[in-house]
């Protein structure tokens, strides 16, 4: 499964074809979305079989919400899922894979 801030597809071009393609993917800004993304990962943790989890977000603050709220759903799922969190740059560059 693929978690990513709404951004980083405008940020980073070949986003599509290096991230998306075949994976579920989930997109959205902890900013500015009015909701508590951990409970809702961790219900879709609880009730699929996801295999791994991928986070990409942005360099900036804003973008740690998102990161926590995986982290969070997680440790709240009990399920030991392989996990890693990608970093895009304001200019477009990965920074951290």
């Amino acid at each position: 499964m693929l978690i990513a801030a709404d951004c980083t597809a405008f940020a980073y071009g070949d986003f599509h074809n290096k991230f998306i393609k075949n994976r579920i993917t989930l997109i959205g800004c902890p900013k500015l979305d009015d909701c508590e993304y951990a409970d809702k990962l961790t219900e879709i943790l609880k009730r699929n079989r996801i295999k791994s989890v991928t986070v990409i977000r942005m360099e900036v603050p804003c973008c740690g919400g998102l990161e926590h709220a995986v982290r969070k759903a997680l440790e709240n799922s009990k399920k030991i899922i392989p996990w890693q969190i990608i970093v895009i740059s304001t200019d477009g560059k990965v920074l951290e894979e």
